[in-house]
């Protein structure tokens, strides 16, 4: 199972990429921001 920090890792590391377009890296930007804005609300809780 994917714990948030460990989905946060995964997406901060997909952006290092070199070959993303934009709108796959707007995605994962977006999905990133979600991310941390779920591990804010709950800190210290690991989903």
């Amino acid at each position: 199972m994917t714990t948030l920090n460990d989905q946060i890792q995964m997406l901060r590391a997909e952006l290092t990429s070199f070959h993303l377009s934009r709108r796959e890296r707007a995605k994962i930007e977006r999905e990133l921001a979600r991310a941390l804005a779920a591990a804010a609300l709950h800190p210290g809780r690991d989903e």
